[in-house]
């Protein structure tokens, strides 16, 4: 889906899930995953992040529009030139909502572990074990 595309489908609504629709809509474009990443050392112009992608500057311009819609990066003009600016807060964001989740590992782990500990050992005796049968020979397919 091209940017401009894309765009059209920005969350509209207000309120604590459209923002998180608004962010997570922007970091499911590698491009733009990859701008944060460049931000996240020091600000830079629009022209230094356009640099590297293989798509047009124009191009670029509408990643970054959709991450300042999101409001993951900040723009500041100085000058003739556009200086954007890594915005922590809604990876914040993100980070409390996956809070939520990430106490579901370790309590599914628990589970597991109590499960496998509550397993027989494998030197206590089993049901027997069946020998498996073989075909006769005369009902094995031969090779082509």
């Amino acid at each position: 889906m091209s940017p401009r595309s894309a765009h059209a489908h920005l969350p509209t609504s207000s309120g604590p899930s459209s923002t998180l629709d608004a962010v997570f809509f922007a970091l499911a474009d590698s491009t733009r995953r990859a701008l944060l990443a460049r931000l996240r050392g020091s600000e830079a112009t629009a022209g230094s992040l356009a640099t590297g992608f293989a798509m047009t500057r124009p191009a670029v311009s509408r990643h970054l529009r959709v991450l300042r819609q999101a409001e993951m990066v900040r723009e500041e003009r100085r000058g003739r030139e556009r200086v954007y600016t890594l915005e922590p807060l809604r990876l914040r964001l993100i980070s409390d909502w996956l809070d939520d989740y990430r106490v579901f590992w370790p309590a599914r782990l628990h589970d597991l572990k109590q499960f496998i500990e509550s397993m027989p050992d494998d030197d206590a005796p089993g049901p027997p074990q069946v020998p498996v049968r073989r075909a006769p020979r005369s009902l094995k397919r031969r090779p082509r």
